[in-house]
């Protein structure tokens, strides 16, 4: 660290200012931003520290999707779809922004194959058997089944289902093995870490609350939890009537820290791959596919930001440790795009962008990792006389939900009542959003200022309606980045002195999807450190260790080596 980073944040300050909350939230991914808010909204003294950036773990590696789960059904899980579903119908309308409805086909080989199998799973083995490929029958009947669950308004369309000869016309570069398609709909959220940046400013914008990243809680001593700032090394302690402990995979580890050790966590990494290939983007119609191959394996194809995102792995991990894509995974990734489309040529050269993480799921022993429940649950202890509320699960769709049931325990433990609902409460940047042609031309011509409507359609499209801030602070004349293109250096300054940036690690893969698309170079870094660095007080020093940091994250944990703009040698 330079010592033109070492200096106190108002964040910080704001903590140390008032070291007393009536609630303190220790986790800042998803679901602790989402409980943050919500306690907020309801005038609630809370605060909220994570160790690292906001959303830089569990969550910053999502698959991109706000799902009910139809494959739940097969567990048995029907209430967490019922309230998955619900709440994606909830998002699409309270943060249309960042959520839309996603169509998602599943080609299918067979027509009969997993009707016994699956309830016998379902009854009996709990995901120790092999999985056995899902035929079009058990498909139909799942989509049947989800569509009733989905009934909330027409937030989504109806499942399509579709034999050979039209499932060809519609998808022409599938394997002509496939004898069936069948398309259903839940939700894209094409940028998750600019939604959570969303909630958490709702939260913030309540006098009665703070944040801070990086600020990771290190012991406790009596009933306080010690905290550093992990800028300058500094610690200090903070007391709370409650703490809640959203640490998500590392939930375990934050309870050691407070001298309570618990077992509770069982995580399983998840890994993706980011291809820049313009047939196998084209060959997806604008489609999430969604294929199952014959040992019960899942990949995700998914056309995403001008890419094709591929994933997801479930392996049992260890969060102690750190995670990355390994060789094997993008083989097991490049083989099943092959069985999905097997004239489009797929090889590493095409791989932009790559990341990993660990998914917060309780511990399951010797339950198989695909089947362990994505359901949550609040478990309950004591720092001295302090009680502590573990979140155990989660996943993105639910948040508010979770949230929701979450602040509801906590304020029944304060003596407090509700005074405001979420469930239809619009969030950040998706209040007021146009969602008509007409619509948005109005909101262009009400606030673009002297901008030119297409740079204001863009700051749209980016932030939804908290563009109307972007526009009235951004000037007219701006540098475009040349290795950062659809960003100017203005831009990068209004995010880097708004939104709590400590690194330009922050800048490039939370505040913007400039590595999420790929063609990072070291021009590129250096590029975006400079446009940073007035207002974050860098100096050349610190722009040269920023940009040398960003380097090693993006080789190490991403597998991509900027100064060669090829995909990094394997993380084992």
């Amino acid at each position: 660290m330079t010592e033109s980073m070492a200096t106190t944040r108002p964040n910080i300050q704001a903590l140390r200012e008032r070291p007393h909350a009536e609630v303190l939230i220790i986790g800042g991914g998803i679901n602790g931003i989402a409980t943050f808010r919500d306690l907020a909204l309801q005038g609630v003294d809370v605060a909220l520290v994570e160790r690292d950036d906001y959303v830089s773990g569990a969550s910053s590696a999502s698959s991109h999707m706000v799902h009910g789960g139809v494959r739940y059904l097969e567990n048995g899980e029907f209430r967490l779809v019922r309230e998955s579903v619900t709440e994606r119908n909830r998002l699409v309308r309270n943060a249309p922004h960042f959520v839309r409805p996603l169509p998602t086909t599943i080609p299918i080989h067979r027509t009969i194959s997993g009707i016994l199998t699956a309830p016998f799973r379902l009854l009996v083995t709990h995901g120790r058997g092999k999985p056995r490929e899902r035929g079009a029958l058990l498909i139909k009947l799942g989509l049947v089944m989800y569509d009733t669950f989905s009934r909330d308004g027409g937030a989504v369309p109806r499942h399509r289902f579709h034999g050979r000869r039209r499932s060809r016309e519609l998808f022409p570069d599938l394997d002509d093995r496939f004898r069936y398609t069948a398309t259903y709909y839940d939700a894209s959220m094409h940028d998750p870490e600019r939604l959570a940046l969303d909630v958490l400013r709702d939260g913030t914008r309540e006098e009665s609350a703070r944040a801070a990243n990086y600020a990771p809680v290190v012991g406790a001593d009596g009933s306080a939890v010690i905290i550093r700032d992990a800028l300058t090394g500094d610690e200090f302690p903070f007391t709370a009537d409650v703490i809640v402990n959203t640490s998500g995979p590392w939930t375990d580890i934050t309870n050691s820290a407070l001298g309570a050790p618990t077992r509770f966590m069982g995580g399983t990494k998840g890994s993706h791959i980011v291809l820049d290939n313009p047939a196998l983007l084209e060959a997806t119609r604008g489609n999430e596919i969604f294929f199952e191959a014959a040992d019960g394996r899942i990949v995700l194809i998914y056309p995403l930001k001008g890419r094709v995102m591929v994933g997801t792995t479930d392996i049992d991990a260890d969060p102690a440790q750190p995670t990355v894509c390994t060789d094997e995974e993008i083989e097991y990734f490049f083989d099943l795009i092959g069985q999905v489309f097997p004239r489009i040529a797929v090889d590493r050269s095409q791989i932009v962008y790559t990341f990993s993480g660990i998914r917060p799921l309780p511990r399951h022993d010797d339950v198989a990792p695909g089947f362990v429940s994505r359901d949550y649950r609040i478990e309950r202890a004591r720092l001295g006389a302090v009680p502590v509320l573990s979140l155990v699960g989660g996943k993105w769709t639910t948040f508010r939900a979770l949230a929701e049931h979450l602040s509801d325990d906590v304020m029944t433990a304060l003596g407090r009542t509700r005074r405001i609902s979420t469930l239809d409460l619009p969030i950040g940047g998706g209040a007021g959003y146009p969602r008509t042609e007409a619509d948005r031309a109005r909101w262009l011509d009400a606030h673009r200022g002297a901008h030119t409507s297409a740079f204001a359609d863009r700051m749209l499209e980016r932030y939804g309606t908290y563009a109307s801030e972007v526009l009235g602070t951004l000037p007219v004349a701006q540098r475009p980045l040349e290795h950062a293109p659809g960003y100017s250096a203005e831009e990068i300054a209004f995010l880097a002195g708004r939104e709590e940036v400590v690194s330009l690690i922050d800048l490039l893969l939370r505040r913007t999807h400039i590595a999420f698309v790929g063609g990072v170079g070291m021009e590129t870094l250096t590029e975006v450190a400079e446009a940073a660095a007035p207002a974050l007080g860098w100096d050349d020093e610190a722009v040269r260790a920023q940009v040398d940091e960003a380097a090693r994250v993006l080789q190490e944990r991403h597998r991509i080596d900027v100064r060669t703009s090829h995909l990094a040698p394997s993380g084992r």
